[in-house]
């Protein structure tokens, strides 16, 4: 009798003991369970669309989530992951939109809206591009991003403002590597210095930095005495760029060694130049 007062007081102190029977659990329901309707699907995506034009980014992600979660595999199910993208890119959740961008075209890579999603993510990455100072892995990884979105997707309707990002990133990228250039030459690190121009003139020679890269390639090769390859330097900037400050630079400080331009056709800047003119 004691062990049941006990047992009483400790598990059950607002209660008596008569109460015991209640933990029966094969006795009468004494509470019901409230279970909340499912709400329809194109009711959930109206909402997310609501809170959008409400100036509610975050919140309408957050809805379209659900969505996707609750109607998985269903046609809401994908229309809300594209939603949820342009959502968290709408509220400068840049990661959050990439990842949706991105699990959208892997899914659906053959969906309409396959191309906008790549424009998503791509444009998730160029707005977080920095300045040449800093490091530049979103501009890379935006610059890629868009060059898929070009080439899987050439009739799009973003492929044209792609490839204006697509220059803007290449011009940033190769600024960067103009920047690290010139701080190895300044410094006459000259093959540290050949090594950044050369990337600019292999990978990034449609930007307008071509030109003074060019001009530095034939200050760094003079400074390391390999004559030929500062001469062919100066002599494809003035086939290509006659009328350049920079030709004009390259060509007076040849001129001060009693040198002059001309290519060597078994220079890697020579055939650089040719590969990318398809000579």
């Amino acid at each position: 009798m004691l062990r049941a007062s006990l047992l009483c007081a400790v598990a059950l102190p607002m209660a008596g003991c008569s109460t015991l029977e209640n933990l029966n659990p094969f006795g009468p329901e004494k509470y019901k369970m409230e279970v909340a309707a499912d709400v329809p699907a194109e009711t959930m995506y109206n909402q997310g669309l609501g809170r959008i034009e409400k100036g509610d980014p975050k919140g309408a992600a957050k809805k379209f989530s659900d969505l996707e979660k609750q109607y998985a595999h269903s046609e809401w199910a994908r229309k809300a992951l594209l939603m949820e993208a342009y959502a968290n890119y709408q509220a400068q959740e840049y990661d959050d939109a990439v990842s949706a961008a991105q699990r959208y075209y892997q899914t659906y890579p053959q969906s309409q809206d396959a191309a906008y999603s790549l424009y998503i993510a791509g444009m998730s990455y160029y707005d977080r591009v920095p300045d040449i100072s800093r490091d530049q892995e979103n501009a890379e990884k935006a610059l890629q991003i868009f060059t898929l979105l070009v080439q899987k997707f050439p009739q799009s309707e973003y492929v044209n403002d792609s490839k204006y990002k697509i220059q803007v990133v290449t011009d940033q990228l190769a600024g960067k590597e103009m920047s690290v250039g010139r701080f190895y030459l300044q410094r006459r690190n000259y093959t540290a210095a050949i090594n950044r121009f050369h990337i600019v003139i292999a990978k990034f020679q449609t930007t307008r930095h071509t030109e003074e890269a060019l001009e530095r390639l034939t200050e760094a090769y003079l400074g390391l005495g390999i004559v030929n390859e500062a001469q062919t330097a100066a002599a494809i900037l003035g086939h290509n760029f006659p009328d350049s400050q920079w030709y004009k630079d390259a060509y007076a400080l040849l001129q001060s060694k009693g040198l002059e331009p001309r290519e060597s056709q078994d220079s890697w800047i020579s055939k650089a130049f040719h590969t990318v003119a398809g000579i």
